[in-house]
């Protein structure tokens, strides 16, 4: 375990030179590890798992969308694809990959399958940070761990293509075999982790929580929507307002300042911009930060999980959940959207095929 100084505050991290894959495959070399969901991260963490040439079966709904997906990735009914309970019963690593609401309704099933000594792994701290709501109580004697990719899963699986991996934190909450934390480990570098940071299950479903309600997707859309709403009403074209509100910052400047930082995008721009930018910056911050400070209690007090649960298991969750999207979707601001990015050049040669 490498010592990394981050910003003055040093960390402990596990990068792949010091928990190499061929270690992983040592300590893991006896599990069978069961992916249960294949919706959002299950497809990521399975075929990374599987192209390591690791042991990993599919637990999913059969029949579903989600079944044909994993039949289409190289998963085999009756082989590597089985139903939820008969996957899990053959697991000695249990991977709860269904959404949280969905791990919330089988539990029961879940819990009944797993046996002494197994570990029972989750990507996100919501299911054990909750209990009291989720009423998921591991028994206590198995391993209860957590590797969280700090993507979407998509993203896992394009940087495990690429050879560049997604950073992830973990934890362990619960080490009944003593190997806990080295499953873990070899399970953060199994689905090809970047590399790997403790955290703890609060930490990472406090920080999760927030991080995707503010500045990775809640924030950002908010902030975009009230810049393109002020551009328009003032006169300016959708053109205009969506290259200088969302164009620019993703094709353009958010590239250089993950590549380089912020600072760097600060002193690499015109002085015009630079001067604006920074004395604007504080003025958002400050505007933003009572938001921010409302969102982590709600967060932490679980009023966020309370709304999850009750809104995505209801009946007609899909039904509403397609109207909100479609709403986002048929904007003028995100049609706009739409046309902007068919006339991006490596998109113009299929447009003008489609004609």
């Amino acid at each position: 375990m490498g010592k990394i100084d981050f910003g003055g505050v040093v960390e402990d991290v596990v990068t792949r030179e010091e928990f190499s894959l061929d270690k992983a495959r040592e300590v893991l070399k006896d599990e069978t590890i069961v992916v249960l969901g294949y919706g959002v991260q299950g497809p990521a963490q399975a075929l990374n798992l599987k192209d390591n040439g690791f042991n990993v079966i599919i637990g999913q709904l059969e029949g579903d969308a989600y079944w044909e997906k994993a039949v289409k990735d190289g998963f085999v009914p009756g082989k590597t694809l089985f139903p939820l309970e008969e996957a899990a019963k053959q697991g000695t690593i249990i991977k709860e990959l269904l959404s949280d609401a969905g791990q919330t309704a089988t539990w029961p099933v879940v819990k009944k399958c797993l046996n002494e000594g197994d570990a029972l792994y989750f990507s996100h701290g919501f299911s054990i940070v909750y209990k009291d709501q989720t009423r998921i109580i591991p028994p206590d004697n198995i391993d209860v761990i957590l590797v969280a990719p700090k993507g979407s899963g998509t993203n896992v699986r394009r940087n495990f293509l690429d050879g560049s991996g997604i950073n992830s934190s973990y934890a362990v909450f619960q080490d009944y075999t003593g190997r806990a934390k080295e499953r873990t480990l070899a399970l953060g570098i199994a689905i090809g982790s970047g590399y790997l940071f403790p955290t703890t299950f609060e930490n990472e479903v406090y920080s999760d929580l927030t991080g995707e309600r503010g500045v990775l997707m809640g924030c950002l859309a908010g902030t975009m929507e009230a810049q393109y709403n002020i551009l328009r009403k003032n006169g300016h074209s959708p053109s205009e307002a969506f290259n200088e509100t969302v164009e620019e910052l993703t094709q353009s400047l958010i590239r250089l300042v993950g590549e380089n930082g912020m600072d760097w995008m600060f002193s690499n721009c015109s002085a015009t911009a630079q001067r604006g930018a920074l004395d604007w910056a504080p003025k958002f911050r400050d505007a933003v930060t009572p938001v921010f400070e409302d969102l982590y209690d709600r967060v932490k007090t679980g009023k966020e999980t309370k709304r999850v649960l009750e809104v995505n298991s209801a009946p007609d969750y899909q039904e509403k959940l397609t109207a909100e999207l479609n709403e986002i979707k048929n904007s003028e601001m995100w049609q706009a959207g739409a046309a902007v990015r068919s006339l991006r050049p490596e998109n113009r040669k299929i447009r003008h095929l489609s004609i």
